[in-house]
């Protein structure tokens, strides 16, 4: 066995497609700069050891202990993922280092199992695919920590592509890169932080889970994704009638159009047309405020103020109850933007959010040299 292995996986923002995941629906997002380096070494026979440079105290778990939801806090994810690698582990130590902000809606889970999965798999020489640990990452985070995440957050921290947004077919899992060269277009990707406080965003995460699954069943289809654009109305009516109508019309209605969305999002950025996607993003926050009903008043308030400072779109990007906005801008306008936003954060008596421009960056990697570890 090799001394360490070093791997490097991303965060993400999602350009647009929010809860279709979970849906078999599409969506569209992009790795981004900030990530989490992982180092997996041997260590002592039957113990497994989590040591992360955020937190002060490492954690340490006897491999038989090795249990689904018997963990809690951070350790519980990297734990997750060993324990999808299979049962005969050795003793090991798990290094990690990341600056992914958390509770941001930037995946910083996802960056944490994959780079934890793409260093263990190298160490134990397991040679699986990059597919194989996106399964490996997501088996971690659904079936060990619990969390009812919809696979794309693995799929993108594994697989993204620097320059590209990648189209994700959640049924099928085919992906495919779309050229999201802002640079070349003298655009800007602004990614404001509301600081939020999340406030129950995993038992209304789930909760909106549910109801989506109880729309497709009373729809009979296998999920909201096949329902179509044009037989939205049908499908509307029909829900309505049942006891719980308004709420699954609400959910099954963002959903639909969310797909819809995300379909033409990726025609418009084909054709080149890229500056023409900004109503759709902030269409999308619309439906995100008002059928989904996961938005925040921090994070209306910075969509609002970023359109009046200019952007083309703006939406909410992430899971919901607090998060980050994104804001499709001419490169010009950033400060400007980024100005308005900390002041009507101010107005209103919020956190001041922290702000940074991102571009599509690689997926997970191995680490080789100086930078590993």
């Amino acid at each position: 066995m090799r001394e360490a292995a070093s791997w490097l996986a991303p965060g993400r923002v999602n350009l647009i497609g929010e809860h279709t995941d979970y849906n078999d629906g599409f969506v569209l997002p992009l790795a981004i700069e900030y990530g989490c380096r992982a180092t997996v070494s041997p260590g002592p026979d039957g113990l497994l050891r989590f040591v992360s440079a955020q937190e002060s105290d490492p954690v340490e778990i006897r491999i038989p202990a090795l249990q689904p939801e018997r963990m809690t806090g951070w350790a519980a994810y990297p734990a997750g993922v060993l324990w999808a690698l299979g049962p005969d582990l050795p003793g090991l130590t798990v290094t990690v280092d990341s600056d992914v902000p958390l509770g941001a809606g930037l995946s910083s889970s996802a960056a944490l199992t994959c780079s934890v999965a793409g260093a263990a798999n190298d160490l134990l020489e397991l040679g699986l695919s990059p597919r194989e640990l996106v399964a490996v990452a997501r088996k971690a985070e659904n079936g060990f920590v619990g969390a009812p995440t919809g696979g794309m957050d693995q799929l993108i921290s594994m697989l993204g592509e620097a320059g590209s947004v990648l189209f994700c077919d959640m049924r099928s899992l085919e992906v495919r890169p779309v050229r999201f060269d802002l640079d070349a277009d003298e655009l800007a990707l602004l990614v404001v932080d509301s600081r939020a406080p999340h406030q129950h965003a995993d038992g209304e995460y789930a909760a909106r889970r549910r109801s989506c699954e109880r729309a497709a069943h009373v729809l009979g289809v296998r999920a909201l994704r096949d329902v179509s654009l044009s037989g939205l109305d049908e499908a509307l009516e029909k829900l309505a009638r049942d006891s719980e109508g308004e709420e699954l019309v609400k959910r099954a209605r963002h959903i639909v159009t969310e797909n819809a969305r995300v379909n033409d999002v990726v025609a418009l950025l084909e054709s080149g047309r890229v500056r023409e996607i900004g109503p759709l993003l902030t269409a999308s926050h619309a439906s995100m405020r008002d059928d989904f009903e996961i938005t925040v008043p921090e994070v209306d308030v910075l969509v609002e103020s970023l359109l009046s400072a200019g952007a083309y779109g703006a939406r909410m990007t992430g899971g919901g109850f607090g998060g980050c906005v994104i804001a499709l801008l001419d490169a010009d306008a950033v400060p400007a933007a980024t100005q308005a936003a900390a002041n009507a954060a101010a107005a209103r008596g919020f956190t001041a959010p922290r702000a940074f421009v991102t571009s599509p960056a690689a997926g997970a990697h191995a680490l080789d040299g100086p930078d590993a570890g």
